[in-house]
């Protein structure tokens, strides 16, 4: 069963929101991974998630 990059946007979202909640010094390697994260993936020329079949 596959399960589609909108369908686990708003659990990674609420996920995130309480750790930053419980850790706020977590938000600077929140922040950090994903602009990393995107920033690959537009080195590699991916255009976002679809290399990975998200």
């Amino acid at each position: 069963m596959a399960v589609s990059i909108i369908a686990l946007q708003p659990i990674v979202a609420l996920v995130a929101g309480i750790l930053i909640l419980v850790m706020p010094r977590l938000l600077a390697y929140i922040v950090a991974i994903y602009l990393i994260f995107i920033g690959v993936s537009g080195l590699l020329g991916t255009g976002g998630l679809e290399r990975f079949g998200l």
